[in-house]
């Protein structure tokens, strides 16, 4: 059996996979992956995704596809001409691959791959991680066998019927589990992970900046910068490490990016952490049970970020930064709950809906009993 992967959110998609890969039962399932080869800064830097999928010997297909978008421009007048060359693409790599699934986990790309799997009658299934799905996943739905999603009011965008399961969402296995140490910490005061995601984030950067020396003094901080080449926040903040008294220079430790088997460790000694609401991350820090202090992404798709992060301060789970607010107010936050961490913490056994921790195990038995 061929399954065929495509889609913007890798995490649950490697969720899905690696599981599939380590069962014994599934030794004649094969993958292909189709996707974007580079990143988006640049076509001579290869994407996250495509790193991620060949270190698995997974096949990668580059998919060259348009998307919609809300504002017009020279650039998005460009990108919309080019959604047909991407359903005709996608026409091609189906006739080519002839795979005898498709799994999408939404996305512009998936779009045209949904579409051509629908011409071809190749079952479509599609997972949808955030309370409110973008457009493309909303018309992979109309074409699809059965839709996954993540939250329990998601549902009422999609059609009704047995098409739709209340999945969660896949969290990768490393998250659990600590496979590889990138350093040796001594807790003598509380953690806190500072993180903009893989990429990193420079506003997120330049408010930790403002308040490192106060953040020190109570605090051991494990920053993972990122390093777009347009800010060169790590290397910035490396030279600013060196200019910090030895006290708190030993507790400062800026790290460009971890890699997957590293995060288990980080997330395993972090009591409180600081970091974007997008969807991977918020089921992480709840099936972990860590108290954040969340800083949504300002345009994220449909505020899908703002309504994470709401959800977390609304149940006591943590609080709500804005990237525009000052910089103290994010210290105080961070100093609010390490002040009553206990407390917050109780707050996750008393979520209105339960945390569905089986996503993985319910995604893979409905796309192999078919």
């Amino acid at each position: 059996m061929k399954i065929l992967i495509t889609g913007g959110h890798l995490t649950p998609a490697l969720a899905v996979i690696d599981r599939i890969i380590a069962s014994s039962q599934n030794k004649d399932i094969s993958f292909v992956f189709v996707g974007r080869k580079y990143s988006l800064e640049s076509e001579q830097t290869y994407s996250f995704e495509y790193k991620e999928i060949t270190k698995r010997n997974i096949p990668f297909i580059s998919l060259h596809a348009g998307r919609l978008t809300r504002f017009l421009s020279y650039k998005s007048i460009r990108s919309i001409l080019r959604i047909p060359l991407g359903f005709f693409h996608a026409l091609f790599v189906l006739r080519q691959e002839s795979p005898d699934i498709i799994l999408s986990f939404g996305g512009y790309l998936a779009l045209p791959i949904a579409f051509a799997g629908w011409l071809y009658r190749k079952p479509i299934f599609t997972h949808e991680q955030t309370m409110h799905p973008g457009l493309s996943n909303r018309i992979i739905a109309y074409f699809s066998k059965k839709i996954f999603y993540s939250f329990p009011e998601t549902k009422k965008f999609f059609p009704s019927g047995r098409r739709t399961i209340l999945s969660g969402n896949p969290i990768r296995k490393t998250v659990f589990e600590v496979r590889k140490k990138p350093f040796e910490i001594q807790k003598t005061k509380p953690v806190i992970y500072i993180t903009g995601g893989s990429l990193g984030s420079h506003g997120i950067n330049n408010h930790i900046r403002m308040i490192l020396p106060n953040l020190l003094r109570d605090f051991i901080v494990i920053h993972q910068t990122g390093n777009v080449k347009e800010f060169h926040d790590y290397d910035r903040l490396v030279r600013y490490r060196r200019t910090l008294q030895e006290d708190l220079r030993n507790r400062y430790y800026p790290v460009e990016h971890f890699f997957d088997e590293e995060i288990g460790y980080i997330y395993s000694i972090a009591d409180i952490v600081v970091s974007r609401s997008g969807a991977n991350t918020f089921f992480e820090l709840i099936q972990l049970r860590k108290p954040a202090v969340l800083i949504p992404l300002p345009w994220s798709a449909n505020k899908e970020q703002q309504l994470h992060g709401n959800f977390f301060a609304k149940n006591g789970l943590g609080e709500v930064f804005e990237q525009h607010e000052q910089s103290t107010k994010l210290l105080e936050f961070i100093q609010k709950i390490a002040s009553r961490i206990d407390t917050y913490k109780k707050h996750f056994l008393k979520l209105p809906f339960q945390i569905r921790q089986d996503a993985t195990d319910t995604i893979i038995k409905e796309i192999l009993n078919i």
